[in-house]
C-alpha cells in the first residue's frame, strides 16, 4: 500500500485564517505495482465543521481499499474557534481534491470516470455541497486545472447534514456560515433545495434513532433526488446513534488507524491553551493542562478516555453498509 500526503494548497493560497501550520491535504491508500485502473474512493470525515474526525478516516479508507478501490482521505478546513465563518473554504478544499485526483489519475492508477466521494455527517454536507454546487464560480481554479472536472461520478452520504431548516444540525451551520447567516446563504447550503438533474447518483444511509443529525435530513435529500430524477439508493437502519462509521468491531474498540486528520484540531486546542482561552468539552474539565509540546499528549489521552466512556457497540446489521454501497456502485458505475 502506498501512503503519501499531498497538500492541496500552497500556504499563501489557503487564505482562511488557521492557528498553526495546517494546510488541507489528501492522504493516499494506493495498491502497489498496479497495472489496472481502479475506481477512486475519496473519504470525507465528519466533525461538525469543527474537527475532521479520525473515526471516519483511515479505518474507512482501508475498508474500501480492501474492496478494490484506490482510496484517499481529505482533511479539509474547519472552524473550532467559531471566529471566522468557513463559507466556501471546505467546499473549495474538496473540489480541489477531486480535481487533484483526476489530474493525477495515471499516477494514482485510477479511472478518472469512476471517482466516488464518501462523506460522513458534516463531511456529508461538504460532499453533498459539491454534488449540487460543483459548477459554482467560487470553485474555478487557475489554468493548471483547466478542463479538469470536479463533479463526482457518484457519492455516498453517511448520516449527512443536509438541511438548514427545521431539522438542521445548528452547530454545523454556525461553524460554516456564522451566527448571523442570511436567508440566501442558508438556502444555498440547504442541500435538499439545491438538488437538480445534474446531481450525481447518490447512496445514503443513516439510523432512524440518530439524536444528533435527525434522519429527516436524509429523507429530505432523497425526496429531492426522486423529484429531479437523480439515481439513488437509501437505507435507514432502525437503531444506532450518530457517528457509527463502519459500525464494526474495530470501530467499537477504537482501532481507527492514524489520527492525522486531527492535526488542525490539536493546533487549535494548543492555541487556546497558550492564550488561556476556555477549552471545549471534555478539556474544559481539566484544571491544569501544560503549555508546550506536552499539551498534545494530554489532549490525546483525554480523547482516548472519552472514547472508552462512550462504550461504542458494534452492530452487524449496520456494518453491512459498505458492502451495500459497493454493490450499488457496481451497478451505477459498472465497477
Amino acid at each position: 500500500m502506498i501512503n503519501e500526503t499531498y497538500l492541496l494548497w500552497e500556504k499563501e493560497e489557503h487564505t482562511y485564517s488557521v492557528k498553526g501550520n495546517f494546510i488541507p491535504n489528501v492522504v493516499t491508500y494506493i495498491h502497489e505495482k498496479d497495472t489496472e485502473l481502479r475506481p477512486a474512493m475519496i473519504i470525507v470525515p465528519g466533525g461538525g465543521y469543527c474537527v475532521v474526525s479520525d473515526t471516519e478516516a483511515e479505518i474507512v479508507a482501508k475498508e474500501f481499499y480492501n474492496k478494490g478501490y484506490n482510496t484517499f482521505v481529505v482533511t479539509y478546513t474547519t472552524n473550532l474557534l467559531m471566529t471566522t465563518p468557513l463559507k466556501f473554504q471546505p467546499l473549495k478544499d474538496l473540489s480541489k481534491a477531486v480535481k487533484f485526483v483526476r489530474k493525477n489519475a495515471k499516477q494514482f492508477s485510477v479511472d478518472p470516470n469512476k471517482v466516488v466521494i464518501c462523506g460522513f455527517s458534516a463531511g456529508g454536507h461538504v460532499t453533498g455541497s459539491l454534488s449540487v454546487h460543483f459548477d459554482a464560480r467560487e470553485l474555478v481554479l487557475d489554468s493548471e486545472y483547466e478542463g479538469v472536472n470536479n463533479r463526482p461520478d457518484a457519492v455516498i452520504l453517511s448520516y449527512p447534514v443536509i438541511t438548514s431548516g427545521e431539522y438542521a444540525h445548528k452547530g454545523s451551520f454556525k461553524a460554516l456560515l456564522g451566527e448571523d447567516a442570511n436567508l440566501k446563504e442558508l438556502e444555498y447550503m440547504s442541500l435538499e433545495k439545491q438538488v437538480n438533474k445534474n446531481t450525481p447518483p447518490t447512496f445514503l444511509w443513516q439510523t432512524a434513532t440518530d439524536d444528533v443529525v435527525p434522519v429527516e435530513n436524509s429523507y429530505l435529500y432523497v425526496e429531492a433526488c426522486k423529484k429531479h430524477g437523480v439515481t439513488f439508493e437509501h437505507h435507514v437502519f432502525g437503531n444506532g446513534g450518530h457517528g457509527m462509521s463502519l459500525a464494526n468491531e474495530d470501530w467499537a474498540s477504537g482501532n481507527f488507524g492514524r489520527d492525522y486528520t486531527m492535526e488542525q484540531y490539536y493546533e487549535n486546542i494548543q492555541f487556546m491553551i497558550d492564550n488561556n482561552m476556555e477549552l471545549p468539552s471534555p478539556f474544559n474539565k481539566i484544571r491544569e493542562i501544560s503549555k508546550g509540546a506536552r499539551a498534545r499528549d494530554v489532549i490525546k489521552e483525554e480523547i482516548k478516555k472519552l472514547a472508552v466512556q462512550k462504550q461504542r457497540q458494534s452492530d452487524k446489521g449496520i456494518a453491512i453498509w459498505p458492502e451495500l454501497a459497493h454493490n450499488w456502485l457496481k451497478k451505477v458505475l459498472s465497477i
